[in-house]
């Protein structure tokens, strides 16, 4: 199978990523158990590498799965991350335990997030907590960045909107330095123009004096006080699992926690 006509060659996307990583020829190959003159050949093209060693040194530099599949194609070989939907049948017990997931969860905001950020499914408390966001906001594709740091969405009721719009940029820099994703970027750009919006890491502090960073906002005549959990699939060998993240809410106070029960199952 050829790569596309003008795209970059194997051999230079591993150098690519290779220094991505911060990483000489010669660290990659101890790493990899390869020599780093077999590691040059690869990387200038005096020499092809096999299907195996494309995996294999993918595994090393840590290169995301969709990457992976580029990688592949720049070789010459298929392919071997599927991209499914999650209303595919052969994906039904994992949406089946999402969606059990994000109810069991409740009266707490859960969000099930792709890779760039745009929301697959939500649970209650999080439809309660955006009850006041524009409803353009809330359109599908709705963007979870979008809606927590636009000043029509949940910005404007955040306490301490510099740090919190400050964690969620550096994360989001960390997964454009990993991914290289254009879309991301141009998501950043346009973040970084709200009010209000700030691009430091309140982590980078050099002490924190609380346990960790919340989130405070104000809904109705109530401060919520959440702190969140994020996760991942972690031997997903599907692009659609493999960039799924799910992001959930916990109460950092007893008032935070019987506000979000009375909102939230009080609706039933």
């Amino acid at each position: 199978m050829a790569a596309p006509e003008g795209a970059p060659s194997a051999g230079a996307l591993l150098r690519e990523w290779r220094r991505r990583r911060n990483l000489s020829q010669f660290e990659l190959a101890l790493r990899s158990a390869v020599s780093a003159r077999h590691l040059s050949f690869l990387e200038t093209g005096r020499a092809r590498p096999s299907r195996e060693m494309v995996l294999h040194l993918a595994e090393r530099l840590d290169i995301p799965l969709r990457q992976r599949n580029r990688l592949l194609l720049a070789a010459g070989f298929a392919p071997v991350f599927n991209e499914r939907s999650l209303d595919d049948a052969e994906l039904a017990p994992i949406r089946l335990a999402l969606e059990r997931f994000l109810a069991s969860h409740e009266p707490y905001p859960a969000v099930a997030v792709d890779r760039h950020w745009n929301v697959v499914t939500a649970n209650r408390g999080i439809r309660y907590v955006n009850s006041g966001v524009a409803p353009e906001l809330r359109t599908p594709p709705a963007n979870a960045l979008r809606i927590a740091l636009h000043p029509k969405g949940l910005a404007p009721r955040i306490s301490n909107l510099a740090d919190w719009s400050g964690y969620l940029l550096a994360r989001l820099r960390r997964e454009i330095e990993a991914t290289r994703d254009p879309e991301l970027e141009s998501l950043y750009e346009e973040l970084v123009t709200y009010p209000g919006v700030t691009e430091h890491d309140p982590n980078d502090q050099a002490e924190l004096s609380d346990i960790m960073l919340t989130h405070q906002l104000r809904l109705d005549d109530t401060q919520l006080e959440l702190f969140c959990t994020i996760t991942t699939f972690g031997t997903a060998r599907d692009l659609t699992l493999a960039e799924l993240t799910i992001i959930a809410f916990y109460p950092a106070d007893v008032e935070s926690a019987d506000a979000l029960a009375a909102g939230v199952l009080g609706e039933r």
